[in-house]
């Protein structure tokens, strides 16, 4: 998990409660400081140190994004599985049990995410669900389209993450970027069709989602899919063209109901 000075401090205590409430506990615990934090959040990391004796907080003296927080984190863990979260997610119980259970039984998967509920919170009221494919075959169809994880519900091997480069810079896109190496690669994904994190949004959600730089991101990885032949030609032109109508022309208010209607379920 990486922290930075926008966060809110109740939200990142409620991300890490629902880690130590686990049924199954994590081995270690690794919190970036992504740059300076407000005194506020330092409070709450300061106090889950006294409580928590299984963790590892790395400070950066400024703020480098998330890509980079995260290639920190992985190259910090000592073990063979790492688990993704954002600083106000909250993970459901037995998120952890899920997915080691699952890797027990499937060693040949390299990835394993689930299903994120998504909340408001100025309502703290469940409002939809984002549900990926399941197999992997499934995901790597889609992904020539889409993004095939929720990165904040992903496990994964931390050996062949590391084999693939692991977290490069990818303005917004660093996680597709990755299963996209991974891929070539020929690791194996999947996605549990339980859900695993109860994640907060906001207005800034989709307005994070549009505008010129990040669809320039996102045409960037469809022009590296295509020259890896992951997409065709008419693919990659119809995925061009679809994102410069969501992410630039369309009017944020739009975006949202288009993310809505389309992409979650109720």
């Amino acid at each position: 998990m990486s922290v930075y000075k926008n966060d809110d401090p109740s939200h990142f205590d409620t991300a890490l409660q629902s880690l130590v409430k686990q049924t199954v506990k994590p081995d270690e615990i690794i919190i970036v400081v992504d740059g300076p934090i407000p005194k506020e959040i330092e409070k709450v990391l300061v106090s889950f140190q006294e409580n928590n004796k299984n963790i590892i907080v790395h400070r950066l003296k400024e703020n480098m994004g998330h890509g980079y927080a995260r290639s920190i984190g992985l190259e910090l863990s000592s073990y063979e599985y790492v688990a993704l979260m954002d600083s106000d997610d909250i993970c459901i119980e037995n998120r952890f049990e899920k997915q080691l259970s699952f890797f027990r039984e499937n060693s040949e998967v390299s990835v394993l995410g689930g299903v994120i509920e998504e909340f408001s919170k100025e309502t703290d009221s469940s409002l939809l669900k984002r549900k990926l494919p399941e197999t992997d075959a499934e995901l790597k169809k889609y992904m020539k389209y889409r993004c095939p994880f929720n990165q904040m519900s992903v496990m994964f091997k931390k050996e062949d993450v590391l084999a693939s480069g692991g977290y490069k810079d990818w303005f917004c896109n660093e996680d597709y970027y990755l299963w996209i190496r991974m891929a070539l690669r020929n690791y194996k994904f999947h996605n549990l069709q339980t859900s695993l994190l109860k994640v907060r949004t906001n207005e800034n959600f989709y307005k994070r989602r549009g505008g010129f730089k990040y669809f320039k991101s996102e045409a960037k990885l469809q022009r590296l899919m295509l020259s890896k032949d992951i997409i065709s030609l008419p693919i990659f032109l119809s995925n061009v063209t679809i994102r410069f109508i969501v992410q630039v022309l369309l009017t944020e208010k739009l975006r949202k109901y288009f993310f809505k209607l389309f992409t979650r379920s109720n």
